[in-house]
């Protein structure tokens, strides 16, 4: 079974802040380079990628965050998404390994990093993901029609949330925990970060000044993902 995750990618001034904001709610990092420019953390589903704004190749800015997924078989992948109509399924090398880039909706490129192997120059964390915490980033600007056909085609039950269709193309951070939020707010609280509370959900500022929505979820909820 080709194993697919949903990874948004977030460009950061400060790697180390944002691991430690991360790790404070739940996520657990799992593959870091030596050099300290990037580190993904793991939930028990999903992904979030952080990356050292100032090495970036596309000069993303601080705070600006992409949707990006992370595949064992990048080959198997591209044969489906072309057999499903999505004809500009492109994969290439890159210096860290092979990528897969497609735009499944409205003209917005997506990446697939094939899985990698060989960690040469990256340091392996022995992760154990927390079960209760899952990564659904919420899109604003997409069309929901088009985007839950995409993801049909990746399979894994992959699943967003989405913002406002007529905004422009944009991806924020958004967590699922069954955790208890009023835990969830207490540590963050102590952590020094200022926590806005609504039914449901809890809302606070990350260390790149963007906005994380934490939604609490029952364990049946997660169960039937």
């Amino acid at each position: 079974m080709n194993d697919i995750l949903i990874r948004p990618l977030r460009f950061t001034a400060d790697v180390a802040a944002m691991r430690a904001f991360l790790e404070l709610l739940g996520l657990r990092s799992r593959i870091e380079s030596e050099r300290g420019g990037w580190v993904d953390m793991v939930g028990g589903w999903g992904m979030v990628a952080l990356h050292d704004s100032a090495a970036s190749a596309m000069g993303a800015a601080p705070g600006h965050t992409t949707l990006s997924f992370e595949a064992d078989d990048i080959d198997e992948l591209n044969d489906r998404l072309v057999a499903a109509g999505y004809e500009d399924a492109t994969i290439w090398d890159e210096a860290y390994g092979r990528v897969l880039s497609v735009t499944p909706s409205g003209g917005v490129q997506i990446w697939f990093d094939e899985r990698a192997k060989d960690l040469y120059g990256y340091k392996l964390h022995d992760a154990d993901p927390d079960p209760r915490w899952s990564v659904k980033p919420r899109l604003s600007g997409a069309d929901e029609t088009e985007w839950e056909r995409f993801l049909a085609v990746l399979g894994g039950g992959q699943s967003v949330y989405y913002g406002s269709p007529a905004d422009a193309f944009g991806v924020r951070i958004e967590l699922d925990t069954t955790e208890d939020l009023a835990a969830v707010a207490e540590r963050l609280a102590g952590g020094g970060y200022e926590v806005r509370r609504e039914e449901g959900s809890l809302t606070v500022a990350d260390p790149d000044g963007q906005a994380v929505v934490v939604h609490g979820l029952t364990s049946s909820v997660v169960e039937d993902r």
